[in-house]
C-alpha cells in the first residue's frame, strides 16, 4: 500500500535514474476539454527552525512559498512569536508554533520533542528539512523516531562563533555532530559556510549542496532611490553611510559608531544611519555621544529592504555571519559594501569587485574601507553594479527553490521537472 504523501504515482525500473526516465508525451486536447483528474499525492515537507526570524526565517519563508504547491505540501514549525508567521499563513504555507519551544537549550525541550514526534507521527511528512543547530538537532532526533524518508539540514551559520562561551561552543557543536548521521543531504548559504561544516565534521565531505540564500527581490530597487532618502529625512548633498540589522552583539553596533566617529573626522558632510533595534541600541547612543558623532537609529522598519536604496555605502560591522540577508538586499539595490570578512560574506562581497572588506572588531579597517568608497565614487558605484548582477542572478528566489526542488526529487529519486530559474539553480547548485 502507497503511503500517504509520498510522491510517486508510477513505477519504472529499478536501475534508472530521473535523468533515464522518459519526457511525457504533450497532451492531445486542451486541459479545459478534458474531465477532471483524480488529486494525485503532494510530497510532504516540513520545515523546523528555531527562532522563526531575521535571515534564516527569511530564508525559510521563501524556500516553504516558492515551492509547486501542485507538487508540494509545505509546513513549517518552530518557536512562536514574530511576524513571519502570519506571512507564512497568508502565503499558504501550514504553520505550528510549538508551545514551550525556546531558542536556548532547556529541560522543557523534551516536552518539545515529544510534540515533535506527535506532528510527524499524525501527520506523515515525506520530508523533514531542518534549519539551526537546536531546531536541526530536535528535528532530525524527531525524524529518526518517526522514519521519515528524506531529511536535509540547511546551514545558515554557526552557533559556536568564537564570542561564545566555551561550553556553549562545545554543546552546540555536538548538536551537530550527533544528528549528522540521521540526515540524508546537507544544504549551506554560501561556499565558504559549506567548507566549515565539512572541516568542523558536522557533515561529511561530498554531502553539502551550496544553495545561495535568496531574497525576495520584486519590492527591492535595483538602484539609488530618491524617495527612500526623502522618507529618511536626510538631504541628496549629504553623504548618508548606514546599515540595517538588529543591534545586538552578533552585529557589533559599537564597531559601527567607532567606525562612523573615524569616517566623520575626515568626511565631516557624513550621516549615519542604522535601521533596526535591539538590546544595544541606547549603549550605541551613548557611545556616539562620547565620541561626538550623530548615529540615527529608526527601530525596526518593515521596509528596511527599501530604505537600503537610500544610502550612498552600506556597511556590515558582524562579528559572525552566515551569509547576510541585509547585506544580499543592499548589493541587490547597487549599493558600495564595506563588510567585515567572517564566514560567507567574502564569497558574496569579493574585495575591490562587489565592494571591500575588512577584519571582524577592526572598526578603524572599515573606517579606511568606507573613506576610500567615499573617495572614489567612480569606483564605488562600478563594484555596487557588479554586486546588483551577481545578486540578482543567483539569488532570485525562483534559483533557490529550483534548487531545493532539485534536491528533494534527487533523494526521492523523481525527474526534475522544467522550470523557470532551473538553469540558475544548476550554476547555484554545488556539492563540496
Amino acid at each position: 500500500m502507497m503511503r500517504s504523501g509520498t510522491p510517486a504515482t508510477y513505477s519504472r525500473p529499478s536501475d534508472a535514474t530521473a535523468a533515464d526516465w522518459p519526457t511525457p508525451p504533450p497532451k492531445v486536447a486542451p486541459a479545459a476539454l478534458l474531465p477532471l483528474p483524480p488529486a494525485l499525492p503532494r510530497i510532504k515537507v516540513l520545515h523546523v527552525i528555531t527562532r522563526f526570524h531575521a535571515g534564516a526565517g527569511g530564508n525559510t519563508l521563501l524556500s516553504a512559498a516558492g515551492m509547486d504547491p501542485n507538487r508540494y505540501e509545505v509546513w513549517i514549525t518552530g518557536v512562536p512569536g514574530g511576524e513571519l508567521w502570519e506571512r507564512a499563513r497568508a502565503a499558504g504555507v501550514r504553520t505550528v508554533e510549538i508551545p514551550g519551544y525556546r531558542h536556548t537549550l532547556t529541560p522543557a525541550d523534551l516536552l518539545v520533542l515529544w510534540r515533535l514526534v506527535r506532528l510527524l507521527r499524525r501527520e506523515r511528512f515525506t520530508v523533514v528539512h531542518t534549519h539551526s543547530a537546536k531546531g536541526g538537532f530536535l528535528g532530525r532526533i524527531a525524524a529518526r523516531l518517526c522514519r521519515t524518508p528524506v531529511v536535509v539540514h540547511t546551514f545558515h551559520g554557526f552557533s559556536f562563533h568564537p564570542y561564545l562561551s566555551r561550553p556553549k561552543r562545545t554543546a552546540y557543536r555536538w548538536l551537530e555532530r550527533a544528528t549528522r548521521r540521521f540526515t540524508h543531504r546537507f544544504l549551506a548559504v554560501a561556499p565558504r559556510v559549506a567548507e566549515q561544516a565539512v572541516e568542523e565534521r558536522l557533515a561529511p565531505p561530498g554531502r553539502v549542496q551550496v544553495v545561495p540564500s535568496a531574497v525576495d527581490l520584486r519590492h527591492i530597487p535595483e538602484r539609488f532611490d530618491p524617495v527612500a532618502r526623502h522618507v529618511l529625512g536626510v538631504p541628496r548633498g549629504t553623504t548618508l553611510v548606514g546599515t540595517v540589522g538588529r543591534i545586538d552583539a552578533q552585529k557589533a553596533p559599537l564597531d559601527f559608531v567607532r567606525m562612523a566617529a573615524a569616517v566623520h573626522a575626515e568626511h565631516p558632510n557624513t550621516a549615519f544611519i542604522m535601521v533596526g533595534d535591539g538590546p544595544l541600541a541606547e549603549e550605541v547612543q551613548r557611545l556616539a555621544a562620547e565620541l561626538g558623532v550623530r548615529i540615527r537609529i529608526t527601530g525596526f522598519r518593515p521596509d528596511a529592504a527599501w530604505l537600503v536604496a537610500a544610502m550612498d555605502v552600506f556597511v556590515i560591522t558582524s562579528l559572525y555571519e552566515g551569509l547576510g540577508r541585509a547585506l544580499t538586499e543592499a548589493l541587490a539595490t547597487g549599493r558600495p559594501v564595506a563588510a567585515t570578512a567572517v564566514n560567507g560574506v567574502p564569497d558574496l562581497v569579493e574585495h575591490g569587485a562587489t565592494g571591500l572588506l575588512a577584519a571582524p572588531a577592526d572598526p578603524e579597517g572599515l573606517a579606511r574601507a568606507v573613506g576610500w568608497l567615499l573617495d572614489h565614487p567612480r569606483e564605488a558605484c562600478a563594484m555596487g553594479e557588479h554586486g546588483r548582477e551577481r545578486v540578482r542572478e543567483a539569488f532570485a528566489p525562483e534559483v533557490m527553490c529550483a534548487a531545493i526542488d532539485n534536491c528533494y526529487c534527487g533523494l526521492l529519486g523523481l525527474p526534475v521537472p522544467p522550470s523557470e530559474g532551473r538553469a540558475g539553480a544548476e550554476c547555484a547548485l554545488t556539492l563540496l
